[in-house]
């Protein structure tokens, strides 16, 4: 029992498979805290550029707001048409480097950008009452509402610190001039930008720590998982064994009916199919024992032994279907089989009243339904 237990119990690393299957479902390491610090991070240059270029946006934008009264239909709707391209441009130009950010966040992090089609497809357990009542009351939410609270709490404080050391130059503010004031302003908003910044690092850099902890532990696989892995991938042990034992047999098969083209010489005929399969047969006349394989052999081994007896003058005897019910029954140094008895007697007499120069037909030969069969061995009567 407790080694099934442990087997079950999921403390295996997740293999290269687990983790490919885990992004073909859509589940990769992301941190939505990251994804805030690093929009934040680069709405702070996109401020910048903003404030440099501050003066050059205002001037066109006050532009849409000087036309001639003589012509103010034709006019402002010409106006408007360019402000709108005006702020589809310049919305273009902060969301498109947003975006950018984002999807390098997302590589950064998972090592890739990925988009799974089963990610998105509809799951049911998404709007089950009960899974729902689940997750929020799951350690996950327990760690989110934590991560709230004190993302709220250092926030504020970063705030109040910022803004207490910069007191006494907002309350100062008023007696300056309006760039004085303003430039005291952007002061205090950049102070406060970095703080915040700081503040969302360290929770980032938590929050990924935690988001790749409970990533790995959710695609951790029992021993068990592993090994129906590794048979998924390299096939079953006893399959894999069984191939090579059909191999090993197919492979001395192979050998046999090679070293058999030795004694086709010695045979007393030859059956053919006339090319497809070649079966050597020997038979002792007067002796009591049913006639004997010498070799048989189909494609190339049935053109050497076909080629063989040729040369050697054994005779040959064309019967398709005696040739394939021979070579499928029968093996190597064995004797044929019994229903056969009849229809080999009749080639073997025929072939020794030609040798003695009697001029005869070819016999008809009739196999039992039973041995008939195709070039690829299946039975007609099947």
């Amino acid at each position: 029992m407790a080694s099934e237990s442990d087997a079950q119990e999921k403390t295996e690393e997740p293999t290269p498979k687990r983790m490919e299957k885990a992004l073909e479902e859509g589940q990769v390491l992301s941190s939505k805290e990251l994804f805030v610090f690093s929009t934040l991070f680069a709405g702070l240059f996109v401020y910048f550029v903003a404030v440099n270029g501050a003066s050059l946006m205002l001037g066109h934008w006050s532009g849409f707001f000087s036309f001639d009264l003589t012509e103010f239909d034709s006019e402002a709707i010409r106006l408007s048409y360019e402000a709108v391209v005006y702020i589809l441009l310049y919305g273009l130009a902060i969301g498109v480097p947003m975006i950018i950010v984002v999807l390098f966040t997302q590589a950064a992090l998972a090592g890739q950008i990925n988009f799974a089609a089963k990610g998105m497809a509809f799951k049911g357990s998404k709007i089950d009452p009960l899974q729902g009542l689940k997750r929020m009351f799951s350690m996950k939410s327990l760690v989110e509402l934590v991560k709230s609270i004190a993302k709220v709490v250092f926030l504020v404080g970063a705030t109040y610190f910022v803004i207490s050391n910069s007191l006494s130059s907002l309350l100062t503010a008023s007696d300056a001039d309006l760039f004085n004031g303003l430039d005291r302003a952007n002061s205090l908003f950049i102070a406060l930008f970095i703080a915040m910044l700081l503040v969302l690092a360290v929770i980032a850099l938590l929050d990924v720590l935690w988001q790749r902890f409970e990533y790995l532990k959710k695609l951790k696989m029992s021993r068990q998982d592993v090994k129906d892995e590794h048979k998924q991938t390299e096939g079953s042990p006893e399959v894999k064994a069984k191939i090579r034992r059909m191999q090993m047999s197919t492979a001395a098969q192979a050998a046999e009916q090679r070293k058999a083209l030795d004694d086709v010489p010695s045979a007393t005929a030859v059956i053919t199919n006339p090319t497809h399969f070649a079966v050597a047969l020997k038979y002792e006349v007067g002796s009591k024992g049913a006639p004997v394989i010498l070799a048989l052999g189909r494609g190339k081994l049935a053109a050497d032994i076909i080629e063989i007896a040729s040369a050697e003058e054994v005779p040959i005897f064309q019967s398709p279907l005696l040739a394939r019910a021979l070579f499928f029954t029968g093996k190597i140094g064995g004797e044929i089989h019994e229903e056969l008895f009849s229809a080999v007697a009749a080639v073997l007499a025929f072939i020794f009243r030609i040798a003695n120069g009697e001029e005869l037909d070819a016999p008809d030969i009739e196999i039992p339904d039973e041995l008939q069969f195709t070039d690829t061995g299946a039975s007609y009567s099947a």
